[in-house]
């Protein structure tokens, strides 16, 4: 167990559809009354990216500062990985849900977080490193997607969020989804439809992936789908949703190269991989410290 943090920074975008800004607003007021000898200062973000900024400037001065994102899975895999680029760092990370999916926030928080913070005490969790070939590694709190996942999300993020939108989007990306190549090895070549590393058990807001996946077991699950018939994946997507997946093989480090261009999905956020890139994944055990 680290020692307990002394500090809490919290970081919005105030331009969040979630009410972010209120959410921070809130939770400093409450640990202010409850705790006034512990510094709290509230931080919008001005621009896409500032928050990994703003996250390795606070976790590269003194102390242990508690660095607080009010925002969904995106806003906070840019605070993780600003922590990440401060090694040795003393900053541990929190999730303030205010985001579509907040998926982290759901599986892995144990209590409120203003009496996690009050606690004071941290512990550590695993992140998923991502490598794209001589990149720099990125990192993952929940989950890192190739395929049919981060195709949906960009034809999301182009239709509009929204229960109903989002539906309809899916449907059409589904039915609509072209399978990728990747090798596995010299000559091992197979086209798949989806390919998710997960550090948690869900996704998306309903799809179980995983029944014994743990955020700090030192390891992760890969659910490898290969290409089968639309029916055979509706069949699949559903019982993720009604049921779950059940056990996925887990593992502590997975690679392949990608035969052609190929989106990723990181967090809930979105990017891409060029054609014959070497991807390596691997568990960052015990990477980043915690409240939760």
């Amino acid at each position: 167990m680290a020692e307990p943090i002394d500090s809490v920074l919290l970081v919005f975008n105030p331009g969040s559809t979630g009410d972010a800004d209120v959410l921070a607003e809130a939770l400093r007021d409450e640990l202010a009354e409850a705790r006034p000898e512990l510094p709290v200062r509230l931080r919008p973000t001005e621009y896409a990216g500032h928050a990994r900024e703003i996250a390795r400037e606070a976790a590269s001065g003194p102390g242990r500062p508690l660095i607080v994102s009010a925002s969904g899975d995106g806003g906070y895999n840019e605070v993780v990985n600003g922590i990440m680029d401060v090694p040795g760092t003393g900053a541990a990370a929190a999730v303030l849900a205010a985001g579509n999916a907040n998926d982290h926030d759901r599986v892995t928080s144990r209590r409120p977080l203003a009496e996690a913070v009050l606690d004071g005490r941290t512990e550590p969790m695993d992140l998923l490193e991502l490598h794209r070939g001589d990149d720099p590694p990125h990192y993952a709190h929940s989950y890192i997607g190739f395929g049919l996942t981060p195709v949906v999300a960009l034809q999301i993020e182009k239709g509009g969020k929204g229960t109903l939108r989002e539906i309809v989007t899916t449907v059409r990306s589904f039915w609509a989804f072209t399978p990728f190549e990747v090798e596995f090895a010299a000559g091992d070549r197979r086209r798949i439809d989806n390919l998710v590393f997960a550090n948690i058990g869900e996704m998306a807001k309903v799809a179980e992936l995983s029944e014994t996946s743990r955020p700090d077991d030192g390891r992760f699950e890969v659910i490898l789908l290969e290409h089968r018939p639309k029916w055979r994946q509706l069949a699949i997507a559903v019982r993720a949703a009604v049921r779950g997946l059940g056990r996925q093989p887990a593992t502590r480090e997975f690679g392949f190269t990608t035969c052609g261009p190929m989106p990723v999905q990181i967090d809930g956020e979105l990017s891409d991989v060029a054609a014959g890139t070497a991807v390596r994944v691997r568990c960052a055990a015990g990477a980043l410290h915690v409240v939760r």
